[in-house]
């Protein structure tokens, strides 16, 4: 690893800072962390970080009084500008060791750290990726409105959780490249909506695939549709008029068929997935739409939502059920979406729904994004309620139902189902405060032309949308609540 963090020479003051947090023992601890950067300086073998040490030493039946001294370092190291998404050298994040060894009070000090982290990126106008991961980290280029970011972040792109400096063998499912006797590591490419589109897929009868073996829509995702489609549309329900954003292998539209819908009009934009809807027999072919009760209330709509919803929204047309599940998108076009386009298609006691796959793979980032998207549905002016489905774990890397994809989701943990109501009249309260306890002083460093790590910490993980504060007369107020 390029961070001076890692550096092979034994640093007594990063191991200093862990034993302090490591013993929970604030007095030791707190004149480290009056440097910036000292809160995220990492173990050069472990890559622990003092908040994974802090957490780890409650591995071993802590009593009452060793889970409060923990959570106090943990405040404190977050007041200090500690990362909450920095990974050790097995991959996990503190939120990550935090859940695998039961500490759920500590796990949940991590996720509301990344949700505060949202929302203060978005208080500090986005962010910037770094281009070029080599690059001096005092340059300005990385800079934004007085922020750096982190450079090894994760990239949260419609369920597909990445982390941006991957090794090679993560990256090419444990394969390397070797040209001319020498081992290279390939660059893994980034799930996006334009390199999506111009891919070509694979059909099988379980999953489909993009030309990167990612996969678009796999057969296990059946139970969380039908689950969904049970609580948008109860048995006793009259026909409704639905909308689908993302066809992929239809498993959800052929769901909403059986229901005998008053309208049911698909929206989707890949060229492969459109002419496989056109192959003769096909279920939502011309036989399908020519079965509507109405002439044209059955339809297959080609191209990207962000072209045709507009045009349904000239026509007048509005849904009972709306759902959305495209792939290679990031959150801020889902969030685009419910916030511009919903509350004028919805009509107005109906139901809005997303398939959940915000953090994929890492359950903490997955807590965090659905907080987060919580908070933006509540400012779209929805009432926001979920049901929990257990998703089993499936096979193993490249067995079973992985067999051929590129990546599989990590770990078995519950999904939230969205079902999201339109209220029209009754908005969410404004905010009169926000709380970015990790911050403290250093917020009044942001000025200086050079900025430690300290001031980069708390980057986000994705190129998301951050919580926009619905006030403006909205505190910022450092401190715990």
């Amino acid at each position: 690893m390029d961070d001076p963090a890692f550096a092979t020479e034994t640093d007594t003051t990063t191991q200093s800072i862990l034993l302090a947090a490591s013993n929970h023992d604030l007095p030791a601890l707190k004149p480290f962390l009056r440097v910036p950067g000292a809160a995220s300086v990492q173990d050069p073998e472990t890559g622990f970080t003092p908040l994974h040490a802090a957490i780890a030493s409650c591995e071993d039946s802590p009593s009452p009084d060793d889970i409060e001294a923990a959570k106090a370092t943990i405040k404190e190291l977050f007041l200090s500008g500690a990362i909450w998404n920095d990974l050790d050298a097995n991959n996990e994040t503190p939120g990550c060791l935090a859940w695998r060894l039961g500490r759920r009070e500590l796990y949940e000090l991590v996720v509301d750290a990344g949700v505060r982290a949202e929302i203060l990126m978005n208080l500090m106008g986005g962010y910037e990726e770094l281009s070029d991961e080599d690059e001096d980290e005092d340059e300005e280029g990385g800079e934004v409105e007085g922020m750096e970011i982190v450079e090894n972040v994760e990239t949260i792109v419609d369920g597909e959780n990445t982390t941006t400096e991957e090794t090679a063998e993560e990256a090419t499912n444990g394969q390397a490249a070797e040209t001319k006797g020498e081992v290279t590591e390939i660059p893994k490419k980034d799930v996006n909506s334009a390199d999506y589109l111009q891919s070509k897929l694979e059909f099988t009868d379980d999953k489909l695939l993009d030309a990167d073996a990612n996969g678009v829509m796999m057969a296990w995702e059946t139970s969380i549709m039908q689950r969904t489609v049970d609580l948008l549309i109860p048995a006793s329900s009259p026909p409704l008029r639905i909308l689908n954003i993302g066809f992929g292998m239809g498993i959800i539209d052929t769901m909403f068929a059986s229901t005998s819908p008053a309208s049911h009009h698909i929206i989707e934009a890949h060229p492969d997935v459109l002419a496989h809807l056109q192959t003769p027999g096909h279920k939502f072919g011309k036989e399908w739409e020519a079965s509507a009760p109405e002439e044209g209330s059955y339809k297959i709509h080609g191209g990207r939502w962000q072209e045709i919803l507009p045009i349904l929204l000239e026509e007048n047309l509005q849904f009972d059920v709306i759902y959305f599940d495209t792939f290679g998108e990031s959150y801020m076009e889902l969030k685009k979406f419910f916030s511009e386009y919903v509350i004028g298609l919805l009509s107005e006691n109906g139901k809005f729904s997303f398939f959940n796959g915000l953090g994929a793979d890492r359950k903490v980032c997955y807590d965090v994004y659905t907080k987060v998207s919580e908070l933006d549905l509540c400012d779209a002016g929805l009432d926001v309620e979920w049901t929990e489905i257990e998703v089993e774990e499936l096979g193993g890397e490249g067995e079973g139902e992985w067999k051929g994809v590129r990546r599989r989701d990590r770990g078995k943990f519950s999904r939230k189902i969205y079902n999201d109501t339109l209220n029209i009249e009754r908005q969410c309260q404004p905010m009169e405060r926000i709380y970015v306890p990790w911050f403290g002083m250093q917020l009044l460093n942001m000025g200086e032309s050079k900025r430690s790590k300290a001031m980069r910490v708390n980057a986000p993980t994705c190129p998301v949308p951050r919580y926009r504060i619905f006030s403006s007369e909205t505190l910022i107020t450092i401190g715990y609540p």
